[in-house]
C-alpha cells in the first residue's frame, strides 16, 4: 500500500514538472491528428494525466460519461484558435491534454 502512494506521488510530481502553458495555435498538428484531449476546468490536470499514465479505465471512461474529458471538438478548436487562446498541458503520449484556466 506504502509503495503505491509513493509511485502515485512520484508520479503526480513529474507530470507537475511537465505542465506547462502553451498556445492553442503551437497545437494545430495535434488536433489535426486527434490527440488532444480537453479537461473541464472542474478537475486537476495532474490528477487526469496521472489517471491516463496508469491507464484507470473506469475513472477515465467515468470522466467521459460525466464529459469531464473528451476530445477537442472542431467548435471548441476553433474558439481557441479566434481567441488567440493560451491553454495548460502535458503530454501523456500519444494524447496532450489541456486546461482552459479562464
Amino acid at each position: 500500500m506504502m509503495a503505491e502512494l509513493d509511485q502515485q506521488t512520484l508520479l503526480k510530481a513529474k507530470l507537475n514538472l511537465e505542465t506547462s502553458t502553451i498556445a492553442w495555435k503551437d497545437l494545430q498538428s495535434f488536433f489535426a491528428a486527434g490527440q488532444v484531449i480537453a479537461v473541464n476546468k472542474g478537475l486537476d490536470l495532474v490528477e487526469v494525466a496521472a489517471q491516463i499514465a496508469q491507464d484507470n479505465k473506469s475513472q477515465i471512461e467515468a470522466w467521459m460519461v460525466e464529459n469531464k474529458i473528451a476530445k477537442v471538438t472542431d467548435q471548441q478548436a476553433t474558439a481557441w484558435y479566434e481567441q488567440d487562446s493560451v491553454l495548460w498541458a502535458v503530454v501523456i503520449r500519444p494524447w496532450v491534454l489541456v486546461q482552459d484556466k479562464k
